[in-house]
């Protein structure tokens, strides 16, 4: 059972600067292989089949939660590459080819078939694949795997950093930076528990500190970076048993009850060249008033 809250993990730059091609790079943060539809997907699966959870408290705690967080970051990714788009394309009469623009960026489905806006695909135009989640049923051997899983998806990131300097992107994967390298040590810590091998002295993969990226700084000096955060009003206290001590960097380990405070969902204007809301955006907003005031 899932609780949402109408917001953002953290709040994006009030930026419309369209970049649609930026917005197809970013794409492959959401549904590319190590993007967090794989991570999200991965740890839901792993916790909706995990055994023995009574014995093993600590673990299936950890695995179910992180699985939350990553709900909200699928909600981040698509927030940005929605951002990315606005501006693409004006109104003007159909005859003067108002989404022309779309005949000449790297992924034409954006104008085709979503108005403009995110889609659960990697930057080449793939659809995400279900053959991504790794589910053995092994606790070691999924834990190892979400460790690779994480560091995968922190090059990626890294990378897509490296192909846009939009603010709004690189503010998105700044944070989503700092947060992957919460989760990467939380299953290192994990599998040091279950193994007694410190997979912590590995990180970060690839050797690039986070302090060196602008974006991911700000999070850190926060404290964000020794933050779990648990997501429920009172489940999965377990994960104290193994998010706790120092952070290899210094600092104590801490559990924040809640979610992050976050920050309002950028409201995306009306598309009249895509019909989106509707063919009749002015008849649309009159039948939502007037269902407000039944409220």
């Amino acid at each position: 059972m899932y609780l949402r809250i109408d917001r953002l993990q953290i709040e994006l730059p009030r930026v419309w600067e369209p970049d649609p091609d930026a917005a197809a790079a970013v794409q492959e943060l959401f549904g590319g292989r190590f993007g967090e539809m794989s991570t999200l997907m991965n740890y839901t699966m792993q916790s909706f089949n995990f055994r023995g959870k009574t014995k093993l408290k600590p673990f299936y705690d950890l695995i179910a939660n992180i699985a939350t967080e990553e709900l909200g970051h699928i909600e981040l990714v698509a927030a940005t590459v929605n951002n990315l788009l606005v501006g693409t394309t004006q109104t003007l009469p159909p005859t003067e080819a108002p989404l022309a623009p779309g005949k000449h960026v790297r992924n034409s489905h954006f104008f085709t078939e979503t108005a403009q806006s995110s889609m659960p695909i990697n930057s080449m135009g793939r659809p995400w694949d279900g053959t991504y989640v790794f589910n053995s049923g092994d606790l070691i051997l999924d834990l190892l795997h979400n460790f690779f899983l994480e560091n995968g998806a922190r090059l990626q990131k890294l990378r897509v950093y490296e192909m846009t300097t939009h603010p709004v992107a690189r503010t998105m994967i700044g944070y989503l930076l700092v947060r992957g390298g919460v989760h990467a040590l939380a299953y290192a810590r994990a599998l040091e528990t279950l193994t007694g091998v410190d997979l912590s002295k590995m990180l970060p993969i690839p050797k690039i500190a986070d302090d060196r990226i602008p974006e991911a700084r700000h999070y850190r000096e926060r404290g964000i970076h020794r933050t779990l955060y648990r997501f429920s009003p009172k489940d999965y206290q377990a994960i104290r048993a193994i998010w706790r001590g120092p952070h290899p960097d210094g600092g104590e380990l801490i559990v924040t009850d809640g979610p992050p405070e976050g920050g309002p969902i950028p409201e995306l204007p009306d598309l009249p060249e895509s019909f989106a809301p509707g063919y009749d955006p002015e008849t649309l907003r009159a039948i939502a008033k007037r269902l407000m005031q039944h409220m």
